[in-house]
């Protein structure tokens, strides 16, 4: 299983710490990216083998995950009407006009989180 890794580099620590968001509380760190996912890859081992040990739940690496990109979601009646007005406005349909919101917003909140905290590897 191939488990995704998140790492940034701590100002405090002086070193990079690499995080597995799947496997709850593991972590590496290194004085360099290059070994902190060394390090996180001995961790991920680790977790794994302790958890089978321990006949604890092993989850599913994310990236497995099958997503049918169908999403049901209750609005506000205001928020709906608006959101409606907003896509007459731009000749699209609802379900594109909020496509479009939320990409834009993943996509900034994405530019921000890496700049101030680190990067997805």
């Amino acid at each position: 299983m191939l488990y995704s890794v998140k790492l940034f580099y701590s100002e405090e620590d002086k070193g990079f710490i690499a995080t597995t968001p799947d496997l709850p509380g593991c972590s590496a760190f290194g004085d360099t990216e290059e070994e902190a996912i060394r390090e996180i890859k001995i961790a991920q081992e680790l977790w794994l083998e302790t958890a089978r040990s321990e006949n604890r739940y092993i989850p599913r690496p994310t990236s497995e995950i099958g997503y049918s990109g169908k999403i049901l979601l209750r609005t506000p009646k205001i928020l709906h009407r608006t959101l409606m007005e907003k896509a007459k406005e731009e000749g699209v349909s609802l379900n594109q006009f909020i496509l479009y919101l939320l990409s834009q917003n993943v996509q900034a909140s994405t530019k921000v989180r890496t700049a101030h905290k680190g990067k997805t590897v």
